[in-house]
């Protein structure tokens, strides 16, 4: 039920987004509103601001950089690329009140870009597109990949947990259900693997995984059979047993937790994937060849092409435009 309810809301808000003219740069084919340079006639600087405030905030904590990334899937994933996970619902019902959101870092330093943007251009950058230039510069300054964003988003203006209950692909998602979620997104199969393949940088808290990996499989009280026999010792040296809201910090790509690059999948294909959402790459034959492809690879470019495209098209979803939606001067405003 909750995946149908996905895709009905899904169809709607497809049909109710306008299409209308960039206000400059170059428009995108069949996502009339969005476009590459979407600021350069309102707010030229707009990019160059943000990757000035982003490089600050790297610096300051560099954990920063993978959780504004996961920012923007939580952001993008519910209701679309509308900034909604930024609203404050006083009755906690907004999506910064769901189950999936309550590790969630990032709204500080969204506000704090947001107010840099609006000293430099009052009332013309959208939260949302603030949202993904972030994403886009957290990757950029982990090392990773360089890439244009399609700019010309506004903001939504609801902003629901029950949404984010329901939209957001749990950690322990098999692969029938991961393909789902995305698909019903209007993202593929490759889409998935790249995507899942940011959970080379940064940090998990035990309670997201220690639960289905390492304590009780399926419900039957043992260890994940697939998981690595001399990685589970590790992780249970960090994770207690029993706890589900055990808060502590386990590095997702341990060699290298803060560099953008290619181990992620090396784990993966040695059965060292953190969440059983990234074991179950490897139980689908197209993202499987796209994992022992990248594990073996001698070079990143095939996969910051591959990462570009996703990120892009992640970026699409069921996004506001024209005169959908509006533009707020902060993004955490009051929803009830």
């Amino acid at each position: 039920m909750a995946l149908l309810a996905v895709l009905v809301r899904a169809l709607i808000v497809a049909a109710a987004t306008a299409t209308v003219a960039s206000s400059g740069g170059l428009p995108v084919p069949g996502y009339d509103g969005l476009a590459i340079g979407f600021y350069q006639k309102t707010c030229p600087q707009a990019e160059d601001l943000v990757r000035a405030e982003m490089r600050e905030i790297v610096a300051e904590d560099k954990t920063l950089a993978p959780a504004l990334l996961r920012f923007m899937l939580h952001d993008c994933f519910v209701r679309g690329c509308d900034a909604s996970i930024m609203l404050i619902s006083r009755n906690k019902t907004g999506e910064r009140d769901s189950v999936p959101s309550y590790s969630l870092r990032g709204y500080e330093q969204i506000e704090r870009i947001k107010a840099k943007l609006e000293e430099a251009c009052p009332m013309t950058v959208s939260c949302a597109d603030t949202i993904v230039m972030a994403a886009r510069d957290a990757v950029y300054l982990s090392n990773g990949p360089w890439y244009q964003v399609e700019t010309g988003r506004r903001d939504g203006k609801v902003s629901c947990d029950v949404d984010a209950n329901n939209d957001l692909p749990p950690p322990n998602s098999n692969i029938v259900d991961l393909k789902i979620y995305f698909s019903v997104k209007n993202l593929n199969w490759k889409d998935l693997v790249v995507l899942s393949g940011s959970h080379t940088i940064g940090r998990a808290q035990c309670a997201s995984f220690a639960e289905d990996r390492l304590y009780n499989y399926s419900g039957q009280g043992r260890q994940d059979p697939s998981l690595d026999k001399t990685y589970a010792p590790e992780l249970r040296k960090a994770c207690v047993p029993g706890d589900p809201k055990d808060k502590t910090f386990v590095e997702m790509d341990p060699g290298s937790p803060y560099d953008f690059d290619l181990s992620y999948y090396r784990d993966v294909y040695n059965n060292r994937g953190l969440f059983v959402s990234d074991q179950a790459l490897l139980n689908d034959k197209w993202t499987k060849d796209y994992v022992e492809r990248m594990a073996s690879a001698d070079s990143m470019d095939e996969y910051f092409r591959d990462y570009e495209v996703a990120m892009t098209n992640m970026g699409r979803i069921e996004v506001l435009t024209g005169e959908n939606g509006e533009i707020r001067k902060v993004c955490g405003a009051y929803v009830d």
